[in-house]
């Protein structure tokens, strides 16, 4: 078989085309030859590895809910090949619709408690795009309007990489020649392609992975532009993982002591093409500086994925006050006033996501096709909040729950060692009646959440997932400055200065202090 040949994926034949994967389907999708590395071994199937196995698992969760009964309303919508999708990976046309969609990706999140940042739906926020938008991707505009149509019919799982990884960058653009993902030969059939991209979150278990640029250095060379699709096991492709925190938890400890850590961790891996075939059907810029350039502005792309994460973090806050609360419960400080406004505090910033949620929801911003999109205005506002609420709020925890969160015993047998167990009854127990092993239960839940690899890692993807810090805040100057925002608050300002000068009032209606002032009466 042809190295072309051999990276077309076998998945495009498998089960029933046009619906979504069951949970089973899912699983069994992803034992496909991939070339996946961690602790210097190469996985066999990520779905059986302990490194992975479990994450998968709540991913087929997801799948399977989009069979349920009692959830298929709410996730999925028919397809225009006779089957149905998720929501959120079709074009909303209608302010119902996308409410909707948001409505589906809350749905979904609850499934992972929204701690699963890159859930398949989320790539919903290119591929939506992709019908209404097929014109952007000049020369390629059938393989846009393929790829919106075959991303719905199985709903896939595709991942993106759109970073360069992060070499001399004080050098300049051409640096990294040996490094970036390039072009390095074309034939009739295709291209082919050699270099990195970072971060591939989730990579290790997705069908696809969507390969493009988005970063403040333009593009300058045309190999360096290609934008594409391709399989995840196609022949090259290499995913080097980073230390799998679900691992660790089963080696170290078990569901009890790490249960965030032990069923949802998303693997960021480094991704190296060599010598990777994409098919021209896959393509969708190539040798098109500007278009490569322009990709992450005029894609479509940014504000869905706003609404996709505001949504998603909202779920999260859900669980986050949930679980402040019983942790305020068992050590009994909820009851304190300043540690009643403290959680009084977390609850207002779970309402502003909820509430930027919606904003974006039933927004209806006019956009190319007949689709709509969020307003960018509550988008861009999401998107620096973001980036400021997880670090605060675990600092309202670790305020709050203080030493509670790691006065715990190691493990969960410690509760099954009687020369011991005695003890953590006494000494460990809660308030008003809760015993040790719930008081622990919550405590290391809590501290799974902010404090474990888990957490931190989690902290870290909420401040820069969705862009830099900088630049989230200089998008919503850009924005101001282009939808004239910034220039009528000016003017509002300035209306305001406009009623007075030096010698008083110049508005008829306000009466001057020429009666009153001292100085006028010197």
């Amino acid at each position: 078989m042809s190295t072309e040949n051999a990276n077309q994926s076998p998945l495009d034949r498998a089960g029933r085309e046009n619906i979504p994967f069951t949970g089973a389907e899912y699983l069994e999708s992803l034992n496909d030859g991939r070339e996946v590395w961690i602790y210097g071994e190469r996985v066999e199937n990520v779905a059986e590895h302990p490194a992975f196995r479990n994450s998968a698992r709540m991913i087929a969760r997801m799948y399977d809910a989009l069979h349920d009964p009692a959830r298929k309303d709410i996730l999925t919508v028919p397809n225009e090949d006779g089957g149905f999708t998720h929501r959120f990976y079709r074009a909303p046309k209608t302010v119902e619709e996308q409410v909707a969609s948001r409505d589906a990706i809350a749905e979904w999140q609850k499934i992972a408690w929204g701690w699963m940042g890159r859930s398949p739906d989320y790539k919903g926020c290119f591929l939506g795009t992709l019908g209404a938008n097929a014109e952007f991707y000049r020369g390629f505009e059938d393989n846009a309007r393929n790829w919106y149509r075959k991303a719905q019919q199985k709903t896939w799982y595709i991942n993106h990489a759109i970073m360069n990884p992060p070499v001399d960058r004080g050098l300049g653009a051409d640096a990294g020649k040996d490094v970036f993902i390039r072009v390095t030969r074309e034939t009739d059939a295709g291209f082919y392609v050699t270099g990195a991209k970072v971060v591939a979150t989730g990579s290790a278990l997705t069908h696809y992975t969507f390969v493009g640029h988005v970063g403040q250095v333009a593009v300058q060379d045309p190999s360096f532009s290609p934008v594409f699709i391709m399989p995840t096991n196609s022949s090259g492709v290499k995913l080097i993982c980073r230390t799998s925190n679900e691992y660790r938890a089963a080696v170290l400890g078990s569901p009890f002591d790490y249960p965030l850590s032990s069923r949802l961790d998303e693997n960021d891996a480094i991704l190296v093409l060599d010598d990777v075939f994409v098919p021209w059907e896959n393509a969708f810029i190539y040798n098109d500086l500007e278009q490569a350039n322009k990709y992450n502005i005029h894609s479509g792309y940014l504000e869905r994925a706003s609404l996709h994460g505001c949504t998603r973090f909202a779920v999260k806050m859900d669980f986050l006050v949930g679980m402040l609360a019983r942790a305020l419960d068992v050590t009994g400080a909820g009851q304190f006033h300043g540690v009643m406004s403290q959680l009084g505090e977390v609850i207002a910033w779970r309402n502003t996501f909820w509430a930027l949620s919606d904003a974006m929801a039933k927004s209806a911003v006019p956009w190319k096709g007949g689709m709509i999109q969020p307003d960018p205005q509550f988008a861009g506002a999401y998107r620096v909040m973001n980036q400021l609420a997880m670090p605060k709020i675990k600092n309202i925890i670790e305020q709050v729950v203080a030493s509670g969160l790691i006065y715990l015993n190691s493990h969960a047998d410690d509760f099954k060692t009687p020369e011991i167990r005695g003890y953590l009854d006494t000494y460990v127990r809660g308030t008003g009646g809760i015993d040790a092993e719930e008081r622990v239960k919550v405590m290391k839940m809590l501290w799974d959440s902010i404090g474990t690899e888990f957490g931190a890692r989690h902290e870290l993807y909420e401040i820069n997932y969705i862009g830099s810090n900088d630049v989230t805040r200089q998008t919503n100057l850009f924005g101001a400055r282009g939808s004239g925002l910034l220039d009528r608050c000016k003017e509002f300002a300035q209306s305001a200065m406009d009623e007075y000068d030096l010698d008083g009032w110049t508005v008829p209606d306000l009466i001057g202090p020429d009666d009153v002032s001292i100085l006028k009466k010197r």
